[in-house]
C-alpha cells in the first residue's frame, strides 16, 4: 500500500489544503493528514477540533485518514509506512522553506520522498492566517472553506 503523509497546522483547514490533498489521495492508496502540535505556535482551534474540522471535511474519501503528531515528520511517517510526504505550493516564496525542509527530511530519511503540488489557481492566493483575518473582521470565507469551518469561524468570532 502506498501511503502519502500530508502535515500541517490546518488552524484551520481550508479548500486549498482539501484541492491538495483530494488530488494527492488519487495517486496513492492512502492519505493521512496529520496535524501538528506545535507549543510554540499560538493556534485558534484545538487539536481536538482541528482534526473534528478535517474529518468533517473530507467526508466520503474514503482513503484520507486524519491524525496528529508532535516530533519529526519524517520520523512519524517512517513508523506509520508513508512513503511520501505532500506539502503544498502557492508562490515561489513558499518553495525557499518548503525546499529546505525537504532536504533536511531527506537527510534524516532517504526513503520518505517529498513531493510538492499547487493548489487550483482559484486558492493560490489562500492560507489560514488570511482565511481567520477574513472571518475574524466579518468577510464571507464560504468560498474558501467547507460549511463546518466557516461555522466553527463564525462561532468563534462572534463571542
Amino acid at each position: 500500500m502506498r501511503k502519502i503523509l500530508y502535515p500541517g497546522t490546518f488552524d484551520p483547514i481550508h479548500n486549498g489544503h482539501i484541492d491538495i490533498a483530494s488530488r494527492a489521495a488519487e495517486l496513492f492508496d492512502e492519505l493521512e493528514f496529520v496535524v501538528a502540535l506545535n507549543p510554540d505556535k499560538e493556534t485558534l482551534f484545538s487539536i481536538k477540533k482541528r482534526i473534528k474540522l478535517i474529518k468533517e471535511s473530507v467526508i466520503g474519501k474514503e482513503n484520507i485518514k486524519v491524525n496528529f503528531f508532535h516530533g519529526l515528520v519524517v520520523d512519524y511517517a517512517s513508523t506509520k509506512g508513508h512513503c511520501a510526504i505532500i506539502r503544498g505550493l502557492r508562490h515561489v516564496s513558499d518553495f525557499e522553506f518548503e525546499f529546505q525542509m525537504a532536504m533536511m527530511n531527506f537527510h534524516l530519511n532517504k526513503t520518505i520522498t517529498s513531493i510538492f503540488m499547487m493548489p487550483d489557481e482559484k486558492y493560490i492566493h489562500l492560507n489560514s492566517s488570511v482565511v481567520k483575518d477574513v472571518s475574524k473582521n466579518g468577510g464571507d470565507v464560504s468560498a474558501f472553506v467547507p460549511p463546518c469551518v466557516q461555522k466553527a469561524l463564525f462561532t468563534k468570532f462572534s463571542k
